[in-house]
């Protein structure tokens, strides 16, 4: 089990990329959480299997017009227990 801290630089604000985040996650029984930041940024954290972490941040930077991510940051950071879901916070 692994966690990461993630922030998503681009354009990812305003186009379903939290909800596609949030989708992507739990089809791979993912949790944790993600947001908006006012800088612009999506910012998010993980956390299950590795390989399907790995994953998960891969499709991430696959996402179509009109998003555009144009950098991924990750920080493996240290695990939650009695998570059990991926959220979209505020």
């Amino acid at each position: 089990m692994e966690r990461y801290h993630v922030q998503v630089k681009g354009t990812v604000q305003g186009v379903g990329f939290r909800y596609t985040a949030q989708m992507k996650a739990t089809e791979r029984h993912l949790t944790g959480w993600v947001k908006n930041k006012l800088d612009g940024t999506v910012e998010l954290e993980v956390q299950g299997e590795s390989s399907k972490i790995h994953s998960f941040i891969e499709s991430l930077s696959e996402f179509k017009f009109p998003a555009k991510v144009e950098n991924i940051e990750k920080v493996s950071i240290p695990t939650l227990s009695k998570e059990d879901t991926f959220s979209i916070t505020h």
